[in-house]
């Protein structure tokens, strides 16, 4: 049997975007299944004793901004530090990624589009035209799966994943959990790695 990593994100977080591509590549050569589980940041954040960034100190906010461009230039990868569109409500782009789970298609080409529009791209991805511009170009039936992302069950959903990272304790986004061992922080994937074997 595969192992499962559990994969606690949002589509807003910048750090998410920093690991994903990094977290889809070692799964891939590890044989290990991802169970994406986006959630709702404020209750993590309330539950693990978090501040939200606004009220973090300057110095600890400018850090912050310092440690994104270090990553990004390790990861490879294009970004803004400070996009026009963040924050900005990822419930869209969450529940998009929670109904491509449900229906076994790629939410992983998802998620990286959706975190590249606000980290790269200067694009809003609370915005439906934009989500729905990132489906059209997966080739994906974007019509039901937007009629499905507002649906009662794939907010009850979103709502269990965020329960279910406070219950097991995640600090944060991104989180992998395998067998219930937390790997908090894009800044882990090589442990989760070697981890993996």
């Amino acid at each position: 049997m595969s192992p499962q990593i559990d994969y606690f994100f949002t589509s807003m977080s910048p750090f998410t975007y920093l690991g994903h591509r990094t977290l889809l590549q070692m799964a891939q050569d590890a044989g290990a299944d991802i169970h994406f589980r986006p959630v709702k940041l404020g209750p993590v954040f309330a539950a693990a004793g978090v501040v939200p960034l606004p009220q973090r100190p300057v110095c600890r906010q400018q850090y912050r901004l310092l440690e994104i461009g270090r990553w990004a230039n390790k990861r490879g990868l294009p970004i803004n530090q400070q996009p026009a569109h963040f924050p900005t409500n990822p419930g869209l782009a969450d529940r998009c990624a929670i109904v491509l789970q449900q229906n076994n298609l790629d939410v992983g080409r998802f998620v990286s589009r959706a975190l590249a529009a606000c980290w790269a791209e200067e694009k809003d991805i609370a915005d439906e035209g934009v989500i729905r511009k990132i489906l059209d170009d997966l080739e994906m039936e974007t019509e039901l799966l937007l009629q499905q992302a507002a649906s009662a069950q794939i907010e009850a959903i979103y709502e269990a994943n965020t329960n279910a990272a406070v219950e097991q304790g995640v600090l944060g986004v991104p989180a992998y959990l395998l067998e219930g061992q937390q790997f908090w922080g894009q800044d882990r994937l090589e442990l989760l790695a070697d981890t993996l074997g």
